[in-house]
């Protein structure tokens, strides 16, 4: 697919995600898609793991040492590296009718389900997972509770609205599966017989609901439903993300030169494998942000505290251990 690189010269790219974790690469909704988009693309790109800023927006992002594309701009990543001409895989299909009303489909019903299911319609176990494990315990379950918070604000959900707006989001994700199936059908990618963003974007949805969401997950039992969706899911994912794959140690949280910029301490590049001063500098950053952070969680759940609008659990009951 080397006619999907616009630009001749490509410049080698590092795509910061979140960790690894239930077999996949990353289980971030908004990381995944752009790594397998990369994947699908062929191009060459080392990958870094962030674990210091759970909440930053910017995350994913592609760094080079002339470009840098983030998630909270030009409506995400892949739309930046689309409109920049670094890598294009939607070209003579973008502006279909049917693929751009597809696409706006995943990216609002299947988007919406995922973030329910995640934050609102299970035990969080699994966000706990993807975005907070390697926090000390206070800061990852404060952190927790402001973003099922905000993700019920974003949802509209309250305490008046939330038995229909769950029945909303189901119903709409499954109205959803059912038309991916049928657009589906037995082919190998939903346009023009190759991969697009589209593919990236749905196989990204595909993968967290299948591996990273709990058996009990009613999001996953409506996807299982479909068999050549799960089909489709599995086949590109021994394809693109099992075969040849390497990834760093997620233990690891190499930086690459920019970090997310709305945070106060910007940590610099550090080589891979050797402790550096500038490393020694962001880990001591880090416990800095850290601690801010919490003092910034305890202020927002205490101004939070009379709210009567969110139901959120500030007790510890929320059917998950973060000691796991």
């Amino acid at each position: 697919m080397d006619e999907a690189i616009q630009s001749e010269q490509q410049q080698h790219l590092t795509l910061v995600i979140r960790k690894a974790c239930f077999g996949l690469p990353t289980a971030c909704p908004s990381c995944l898609p752009v790594y397998i988009y990369l994947k699908f693309a062929n191009v060459p790109f080392d990958l870094s793991y962030n674990l210091t800023f759970p909440d930053s927006d910017q995350i994913p992002y592609v760094d080079t040492d002339t470009y840098v594309a983030y998630n909270n701009e030009k409506g995400g990543v892949i739309e930046s590296l689309k409109e920049d001409n670094i890598v294009n895989l939607d070209a003579g299909v973008q502006n279909l009718p049917e693929w751009v009303s597809t696409m706006a489909m995943i990216n609002s019903w299947l988007s919406d389900a995922i973030l329910y299911e995640l934050w609102v319609g299970s035990d969080g176990s699994s966000a706990h997972k993807i975005y907070y494990s390697d926090l000390p315990w206070p800061v990852g379950k404060l952190l927790y509770l402001k973003q099922v918070h905000n993700v019920k604000q974003l949802l509209g959900i309250s305490k008046e609205t939330a038995e229909r707006r769950e029945e909303e989001i189901y119903r709409r994700a499954t109205m959803a599966y059912q038309a991916l199936s049928t657009k589906l059908g037995e082919e190998s990618f939903f346009s023009d017989n190759r991969p697009t963003s589209l593919d990236a974007f749905f196989l990204g949805h595909a993968l967290i609901t299948l591996y990273a969401l709990p058996e009990t997950s009613v999001l996953r039992g409506k996807l299982l439903e479909q068999a050549n969706l799960v089909k489709y899911a599995d086949k590109l994912k021994a394809e693109f993300l099992d075969a040849g794959s390497s990834s760093p140690d997620p233990s690891s949280s190499s930086v690459p030169r920019r970090g997310p910029s709305n945070w106060g301490s910007k940590p610099k590049g550090q080589p891979k494998r050797e402790r550096t001063q500038e490393e020694k500098s962001f880990r001591r950053k880090a416990k800095y942000f850290l601690v801010t952070q919490m003092v910034a969680v305890l202020v927002f759940l205490s101004l939070l505290g009379g709210s009567d609008d969110t139901e959120v659990d500030a007790d510890g009951d929320d059917g998950f251990d973060y000691d796991g």
